[in-house]
């Protein structure tokens, strides 16, 4: 240490040797080295703040007297001596009121931390008026000047000044980390030059200080900072004053400087804990383990039931069937008698007046189908997903109601992929390096796409709108020219100025000269967006030609740290005015935009081989959807011509090729089709007629989901009447078709009642196209069963005439060969079930192998379901060749903050109190848990809280505006302007000494409320850069009395990535809100209804995701239940054949949403609405084969169960499966991705998972736990017992035997010896 201060003490002397001694040759308490005032500094061009150079004079200090002296307490109080001392300066009255004017300057954005605000005084106050002048001060350079009298001066050009480092130190620690309420920073970045606030230090602030050319430095000054011990020599003494730290009270009436500008003031802040780990169970996942246990639970409960069942038959005697089962089997038949009664009755009677039925089907469907033409398509997500009554929807309307809506933002990504990057070497501000988009030319190409904007007009109704029509100009909204228009740009930086951008300047910094050219000023401009001047030789503002900063984080993105230099991309967004629907401007802003996208799509087009562009207008997102929405409606439209044509051919039994025309089922195919549509058409037009909206999602996914629903019928109906083609003795035509309706009616209102019951429950989702959908869906299926029973067996009936009579299909005028019914026709589905699935699948070594693998499956899906991703992200919503996903794939990579987070303050809080203002507020004597510092110590975690920069105050800024050591608010004395606000621009003398508040304070309830209005509409300037205009004028809602109602604190997220990130801000934000309304309810007066709550433009769209998944699982836990209800009822009380039903559909639905995790398809409301239809098929899947099972007359559940895969399986297959599959396969082909993710991917895993759990789960099941066979009167089981066959006896008269069917369930089928 004596080395390091011997060396630093011999530096010190050399430089006291090179400078002129002559100067200052008295070095000496009491002598002043400068004194008066000797005009302008001829070295300084531009000046912000015109001040004079002082004088040389290396006199005795003067004593200070009258007018002086009472000044000299108001700025440099430390320097005024006790009552009974005499008080020396080396300052006149003019360099004290000069330093006065300097003061108030850095008090407007200091005066928040009073130990900062003095501290920073007490340097300009020591070097410009200590009697000591001397003692630390050199001066080393002059001018020669002759006053107006004619006296010949020496102006002093520049001087050193002597510092010891620890109290230099001690003054800037005391200033670092105060804040700039309007914008989150920090001060410290207007108040270091190029640096900025992370790589200033104590050094680099004092030269910002003294350099002449930062607009306010009036000459030069050489800040020497002295380590501690080092002896500088030439009797220099280095200056040690007193440094008041930021959390010490500079008297007992005030308070230190606040948490948000003083680290030291904090109190102890914990860390939020982190986000809980993953659920793990040792080294292994704990989910995993957990569904594997109950894989294995479920595994060996199945096992050892089936040992115990074994081993019990085995060993007891054949019982007798029970009366329970015995009473089940009486209510199957008998709820099933009465119902086939009654269709058999309804089919013959329409079979015999099939013309009439058909016209009055026809006429109920068209009549409720014109409702369509009252029809209203909801196309805002808002109004989509986010139920009206919902929070995140109050909380728009509230802010919308005070503030506007949000500003519209069209933005421009450029970059320069493979332009090679250069160095710089500045003559003042050193090195940099450049990316290659940071390049004159791509800047001169930026400039011209920003003059061809500026120029764009739009014509809409005969009036031609400019961007000043629909830009948002924050500081002179009420009749903006171009240049107020907010553009954030990096050519801001030259106020868009061509000519500014071509600027240089021969610049020299006392060692080198060169050349200072835009990399210059954009390297200040950056690192200190504040400046209205750089220290450059081109002395240009930093401001953008709208009058407000233009922050680097926004401008530019993908540089490392804070090199803004090496930037990769340069970022220009316009801000528009959002007007709500119905204002005529709303279809200027739409215009503009449209045009802003043609002039940007040229400019993309013609630097396209040097430059990548990328943009989005805020229309752009709803055109891109509705584009692919038009460009997809043919595919919509192929699938379903290829699900007709395979229902026009399935539905056909040819016999023989010359009957291959007659025994088509074309016509009858297209009726079909056509009662599935009429269903669709008249439940949207009935909806309509009642004022409920419609959407696109509904349009997609309601005709499949009643396609698949009618089409079964359809199968089930027809098939059904060929397999039984053969009249009963005596029987006609009308009542064939009666009888056959009879068998297959009941299996269609089980399906189609549960459907509808289970989408009403849906219909009680909180999201408004869940909501819809589930009715529409419901009110389908409801007609197309109606319109099926009527109008599709009338169309049988005729179809039924017309074959009998030989007539080809469709020319039904046209026929030939012989009438009658045809005999059974090649089958391809029932054979391959009969021969191949059936025996192997109910084999009785295959039983408990497809019983274990599906439970193998459920517990596989339940797993997979815990990592499906919740949420949409909305670059699914895009095609795939649109251009906004090439905008969101650079907005990722690039961006460097996220969207602006604003906290809102609803009425009853009194801000204008003491206690209301304390309790917002982050300056001195805030309080600790104010609403600001809460924002602040949430952004210290932005892991946790998502916040990155804190909430700007218009409070704090308030308050400091009041602050009477400034310019800001004044009142004019005299004139008749008495009483009325004084610009800080203005000079009138009226002004002088109106300061609105004559101490530092806070300010009364009036004077509040008199005050607050001039803050928000004062435009802020160098004078006052505290002004509310622009930055706070609409943050603040005040009816006609000056009651506040409401108010806005504007924070910035991090960037956000994923819809999952989306989501989680909005509860982390959620959680901090409800945090700082608790806190401020307790300040005295304030309303118990006051809250505070986050808003920002995403929320209205995430927060369906944080319900999202509570809701779905009640929504489809709510659908299951009138499944269970309406097959117990229908099915005759049968609690065995319910509850199969009901787990089987359960098991589809979680190994569906297993499937989507394997194959990335999130989770979210359109997956909602696929999993709500889902239930609806999966009913096709599994009601149509629990029915036909409970029916059966075979003697065993094994016999019964292949009885019903059989007969009723490959209806099931050809009327569900097979309508299904062709189109969703189309649908692969769609440009959509939503339409490639939500309904290709989706529905495919639905109907396959469908058809596999209806096909082969299922039959297992119910052969398992299926009600008792129906046993005849007067059976026992006691009779031959005996080696047991069961006999499947098919429609066709054939016969299935085997061995592997025998049912060990005794008492249920008759033994034989």
């Amino acid at each position: 240490m004596p080395g390091s201060a011997a060396l630093a003490g011999a530096v010190l002397g050399t430089l006291l040797a090179l400078a002129a001694p002559t100067l200052t040759p008295i070095h000496r308490a009491g002598y002043c080295s400068f004194y008066g005032e000797c005009g302008r500094n001829p070295e300084v061009n531009v000046s912000l703040v015109p001040s004079n150079v002082p004088c040389l004079s290396n006199t005795p200090a003067r004593v200070a007297t009258g007018t002086l002296l009472r000044l000299l307490r108001t700025v440099c109080p430390e320097l005024v001596r006790g009552d009974n001392e005499t008080t020396r300066v080396c300052c006149t009255l003019a360099q004290l009121g000069a330093l006065q004017l300097s003061v108030a300057l850095s008090g407007t954005v200091l005066s928040r931390c009073p130990a900062c605000a003095r501290n920073f005084a007490n340097l300009y106050c020591s070097n410009t008026c200590s009697p000591d002048q001397s003692l630390f001060t050199n001066v080393t350079r002059v001018a020669n000047r002759t006053s107006a009298q004619g006296t010949p001066q020496l102006a002093v050009l520049e001087y050193q000044s002597f510092y010891h480092q620890d109290y230099a130190d001690a003054a800037f620690a005391s200033c670092r980390g105060v804040r700039l309420p309007a914008t989150g920073g920090y001060a410290i970045d207007t108040m270091c030059g190029r640096y900025g606030a992370r790589l200033c230090t104590t050094q680099r602030w004092l030269d910002f200080q003294g350099d002449k050319n930062n607009g306010l430095a009036p000459l030069q000054i050489d800040f020497q900072l002295v380590p501690n011990g080092t002896e500088t020599g030439d009797a220099v003494v280095p200056l040690s004053a007193r440094a008041w730290r930021c959390d010490q009270a500079l008297s007992a009436e005030e308070q230190p400087c606040s948490c948000q500008d003083c680290a030291e003031s904090c109190p102890p802040v914990s860390a939020p804990p982190d986000p809980p780990p993953p659920f793990r169970l040792g080294n292994a996942d704990g989910a995993l383990v957990l569904c594997g246990l109950l894989f294995a639970l479920l595994a060996a409960i199945f096992v050892g039931a089936s040992l115990c069942r074994r081993s019990r038959e085995a060993a007891t005697p054949a019982q007798p069937t029970s009366c329970s089962a015995r009473l089940g089997a009486a209510n199957r038949g008998a709820g099933h008698g009465v119902l086939a009664r009654v269709f058999r009755r309804w089919g013959t009677l329409v079979a015999g007046h099939p013309v009439a039925v058909l016209v009055v089907a026809a006429a109920v469907a068209g009549g409720l189908s014109a409702g369509l033409v009252t029809l209203r398509l909801t196309t805002d997500p808002v109004e989509l997903w986010s139920a009206p009554g919902s929070r995140a929807r109050q909380e728009k309307a509230f802010y919308d109601q005070h503030f506007g809506p949000f500003f519209r933002t069209n933005q421009v990504i450029v970059t320069a992929p493979g332009r090679p990057g250069s160095g710089y070497e500045s003559v003042v501000l050193g090195a940099k390096n450049f990316s290659g988009v940071l390049s004159a030319e791509v800047l001169r190409a930026l400039l011209e796409l920003q003059e061809r904007l500026g120029n764009t007009t739009a014509w809409v109704a005969g009036r031609e709108v400019t961007l000043s029509d629909v830009c948002y100009a924050p500081l002179n909204p009420a009749e903006p020219a171009l240049g107020d228009c907010c553009v954030n740009s990096v050519t801001q930086y030259f106020q868009n100025n061509g000519t500014r951008l071509a600027m240089t300047a021969l610049q020299s910094d006392g060692k080198r000269t060169g050349t200072a050219d835009w990399r210059d000023h954009l390297i200040y401009c950056v690192n200190s967006p504040l400046s209205f001047k750089d220290i450059t030789a081109l002395e240009l503002s930093c401001m953008a030609q709208y009058g407000g900063p233009v922050f680097p984080y926004i401008a530019l993105g993908g540089y490392p740290g804070s090199e803004y230099t090496e930037a990769e991309a340069l970022i220009v967004t316009y801000s528009l005015n959002n007007f709500p629907a119905g204002d005529p401007r709303r279809e200027w802003v739409l215009s503009w935009e449209s045009r802003f996208l043609e002039v940007v799509g040229d400019f993309q087009r013609t630097h396209g081989p040097n430059l990548s562009v990328t943009f989005m207008a805020e229309r752009s997102l709803e055109d891109e959807i509705n584009r692919t929405t038009g460009e997809d409606i043919p595919v919509f439209a192929v699938s379903y011509l290829v699900v007709f044509a395979y229902i026009a051919l399935a539905l056909g039994e040819y016999t023989a090729w010359r009957r291959v025309l007659v025994e088509a089922k074309v016509t009858l195919a297209l009726g079909g089709i056509g009662v599935v549509l009429g269903a669709v058409f008249a439940s949207m037009g009935l909806l309509a007629l009642l004022g409920l909206p419609s959407s696109l999602i509904i349009l997609e996914v309601v005709p499949f989901l009643v396609l698949a629903v009618g089409a079964d019928n359809i199968f089930i109906f027809v098939q059904e009447y060929q397999q039984q083609s053969q009249r009963e003795p005596g029987e006609t035509r009308e009542q064939h078709v009666g009888r056959v309706l009879a068998q297959v009616a009941p299996s269609m209102l089980l399906c189609s009642l549960s459907e509808v019951i289970c989408f009403l429950l849906g219909a009680l989702s909180s999201m408004p196209a869940v909501r819809t959908f589930a009715l529409t869906a419901a009110l389908a299926i409801a007609f197309d069963l109606l319109l099926q029973l009527s109008g599709f067996v009338a169309l049988v009936a005729l179809d039924a005439r017309r074959q009998e009579a030989a007539r080809f299909d469709v020319c039904c005028c046209c026929g030939g060969g012989k009438g009658g019914p045809g005999g059974p026709g090649a089958r391809l589905l029932r054979p391959l079930l009969r021969h191949c699935c059936a025996p192997l699948l109910l084999h009785r070594l295959a039983r408990p192998v497809v019983v274990l693998l599906f439970l193998f499956l459920a517990c596989a899906g339940l797993y997979l379901a815990l990592k499906v991703p919740v949420g949409l992200d909305q670059e699914l919503a895009l095609p795939e060749d649109s251009y906004m996903l090439q905008y969101f794939a650079a907005l990722n990579r690039y961006l460097a903050v996220g969207v602006p987070t604003y906290f809102v303050t609803t009425g009853g809080y009194n801000f204008s109190s003491a206690a209301g203002t304390n309790g917002i507020c982050s300056s001195a004597g805030c309080a600790a848990d104010s609403l600001t510092h809460t924002i602040q110590y949430a952004t210290r975690f932005p892991n946790v809280s998502y916040l990155a920069i804190p909430a700007t105050s218009w409070v704090d800024d308030f308050l400091d505006w009041l602050n009477p050591t400034t310019r800001c608010c004044r009142v004019h004395q005299s004139g008749n302007l008495t009483g009325e606000f004084c610009p800080s621009t203005s000079s009138d003398p009226s002004c002088l000494g109106g300061q609105c508040l004559n101490t530092t304070r806070r300010p009364t309830v009036e004077e509040f409320e008199w005050f607050l209005p001039w803050f928000l509409h004062d435009r802020p300037n160098l004078q006052c850069a505290k002004g509310g205009l622009g930055a706070y004028d609409t943050a603040v809602s005040m009816d006609a009395n000056g009651t506040i109602l409401a108010s806005r604190f504007m924070a910035y997220q991090r960037p956000l990535r994923t819809s999952q990130e989306y989501t989680a801000a909005l509860r982390a934000a959620r959680a901090l809100a409800e945090e700082i309304t608790r806190t401020l309810r307790r300040v005295p007066g304030t309303h118990p209804d006051f809250r505070v709550f986050p808003y920002t433009v995403t929320y209205v769209y995430y927060e369906q995701y944080v319900t999202v998944v509570a809701e779905g699982i009640t929504t489809l836990a709510l659908c299951l239940v009138p499944t269970f209800g309406v097959s117990f009822l229908l099915l005759g009380m049968d609690l065995r054949s319910s509850a199969a039903t009901t787990l089987t559909i359960a098991m589809i639905l979680v190994d569906t949403v297993g499937a989507m995790a394997l194959w990335d398809v999130p989770y979210n409301a359109v997956s909602l609405i696929n999993l709500v239809a889902a239930v609806g098929i999966s009913v096709e899947f599994v009601s149509h084969l629990t029915c036909a099972f409970a029916h059966s007359a075979q003697p065993t559940r094994v016999a019964r169960a292949a009885d019903a895969i059989i007969n009723m399986g490959s209806k099931v297959v050809a009327g569900v499966a097979m309508t299904n599959l062709p189109g969703i396969v189309v649908l692969a082909f769609a440009k959509a991705q939503l339409i490639q993710i939500f309904f290709f991917r989706l529905n495919l895993i639905i109907t396959l998972v469908g058809l596999a759990h209806g096909l082969l789960f299922l039959p297992v099941l119910l052969s398992y736990i299926g009600p008792s066979p129906r046993v005849p009167a007067g059976d026992t089981a006691g009779d031959a017992p005996g080696k047991r066959v069961a006999t499947v006896e098919l429609g066709t008269g054939l016969v299935l035997s085997n061995p592997h069917f025998g049912d060990r369930d005794k008492g249920t089928v008759p033994r034989r010896r």
